[in-house]
């Protein structure tokens, strides 16, 4: 039985906890978004408010020419994104970049700057603004800008519904993700702990089957009871069957007093076999019989005890497969698969990974105990795209890597490429370690690339002319080379900026 009708109830979100930044209580968020742009110039308001319109037809603005005005907005409205000047009359620009975010600490700001307060605009990223703008305006660049701001918001706003969840009391709060297969999935958890069958979770490496257990078991009945799990195969095979059924003393050598056992230690809860398909037959013979009778009899004893328990396991193998080999016994398949639960390989609800990358990358700061770094909207859409033959465990990992050794705020794909490139080889490798000709000469060539240009763009300050005449290409062949990789010019002039002069 393969449950996976998609709710139609709420809408359910939640794989792995919730991020960190919480905007304006009690707001609600309006389809469209809402952009809002504050400067003292009449003329620059209204030349935005038109060029912005043209571009992004879905989004509602908002202009504003006093800081008092606007910072009246952002307490009463759901703001998405705000362009700000950094000179205000009323009061200076970074002032009123504190007053905004300790209104809405979830807000998403763009400082508005001339040359000669660039400085400023670079002081106030430190105090929270996403990114800064320069007089005169370049189209494409302020068009990228509110692009990559309004993702960065929604993934803001998306991670604040889900400490809502946790906070109150979603069931399946330990979950991140609303792609339409995580909703199947939770739809399936809520089915399935409605009964007490059992239960067989399928899925590959990586994808989550033992959190998919706990939350059944947690949604169940039998929830408020203990839930006893066992990975079988970290329990040596000529050890697993004392360790389910238990023993009595004398049973074998060392058994020096009566042991319960795990089924014993889940009456009237829930007993969880991770990965069943790696028990001996021996002992798929005594679990297909606690089945069928729904009693044991431990190691040495003369007589069986009955007993109430719930099973669910799991399994990342082709058990079909294991049974065509005389791996596994068909009889006990069909016992375990009363209700079948698939997870969904991370390549199956790739939309979630932004959500599923902020998450991780908090806790990874968290864990470190260093100040929060930010995930640019480049390097989501770097691992959006990527394989992930370890999938959700993959990423973690990645991730884990990319904070620890990423020296700036903001993990940019400059910081994830050689470790990409050197994690996907491990992964893709034939068995002598050598990857096939056309995917070595593409991957050697994106470490390559990315590696000079970033490189190039460093030591010329972002400065695109200058680089092109520095490595012998045109203007045209060069920009064409950092669209193609999504880099930016203007992070490596933000970094020459904090360089201390020589």
């Amino acid at each position: 039985m393969i449950v996976e009708n998609v709710t139609k109830n709420k809408k359910t979100r939640g794989v792995f906890g919730a991020g960190r930044t919480k905007p304006g209580k009690d707001k609600k968020l309006t389809p469209a978004r809402h952009l809002l742009i504050v400067d003292d110039e009449e003329d620059m308001l209204q030349g935005l408010r038109r060029m912005v319109g043209r571009e992004f037809s879905d989004l509602r603005i908002s202009v504003e020419s006093s800081a008092r005005q606007a910072l009246r907005i952002i307490g009463a409205e759901a703001v998405n994104l705000v362009l700000l000047d950094i000179k205000m009359p009323e009061m200076s620009g970074l002032k009123l970049l504190r007053e905004m975010l300790n209104l809405d600490p979830g807000l998403t700001v763009v400082m508005i700057t001339g040359y000669g307060t660039v400085d400023m605009a670079v002081e106030a990223m430190k105090g929270g603004a996403f990114d800064f703008l320069t007089k005169p305006f370049v189209k494409e660049g302020l068009f990228r800008v509110i692009h990559n701001g309004l993702a960065h918001n929604d993934l803001i706003r998306e991670n604040y519904q889900l400490r809502q969840q946790v906070a109150e009391g979603e069931p399946l709060s330990e979950f991140v993700g609303d792609s339409v297969p995580m909703r199947r999935l939770y739809n399936a958890i809520r089915t399935a702990a409605e009964s007490d069958f059992t239960v067989l979770v399928r899925g590959e490496s990586g994808t989550g089957k033992e959190l998919v257990m706990l939350a059944i078991h947690r949604l169940s009945k039998r929830g408020t009871k203990p839930l006893v799990m066992v990975n079988c195969p970290a329990i040596p095979d000529h050890l697993l069957e004392s360790e389910l059924f238990g023993h009595q003393r004398g049973a074998f050598t060392g058994a020096e007093k009566d042991q319960p056992g795990l089924f014993a230690q889940a009456d009237k809860s829930t007993l969880c076999l991770d990965e069943i398909g790696d028990i001996s037959t021996a002992v798929q013979a005594k679990l297909l019989r606690v089945l069928q009778e729904h009693e044991i009899r431990p190691l040495g004893a003369s007589l069986s005890r009955a007993l109430d328990v719930r099973i669910i396991a799991a399994t990342n193998q082709n058990l079909e497969k294991r049974i065509k080999a005389g791996e596994f016994r068909n009889d006990l398949f069909y016992r375990l698969n009363v209700v079948m639960i698939r997870t969904p390989s991370l390549n199956e609800i790739r939309e979630d990974i932004p959500l599923l990358a902020d998450y991780f990358t908090h806790n990874v700061c968290r864990e470190l105990g260093i100040p929060v770094k930010r995930m640019a909207v480049e390097t989501v859409e770097r691992l959006m795209v990527m394989p992930w033959p370890g999938n959700v465990r993959e990423l973690q990992n990645m991730i884990r890597t990319a904070v620890l050794f990423c020296p700036d705020d903001i993990i940019r794909p400059q910081h994830l490429t050689a470790e990409t490139t050197a994690y996907t080889h491990e992964t893709t490798a034939d068995s002598s370690g050598l990857l096939p000709y056309k995917v070595a000469k593409e991957r050697n060539a994106l470490n390559f690339t990315t590696s000079y240009v970033h490189r190039l763009l460093r030591e010329t300050g972002g400065n695109v002319s200058g680089a092109a005449r520095k490595s012998g290409l045109t203007r045209a062949a060069l920009q064409k080379i950092i669209r193609r990789y999504n880099l930016d010019p203007a992070d490596y002039r933000s970094a020459a900026l904090k360089l201390p002069h020589q």
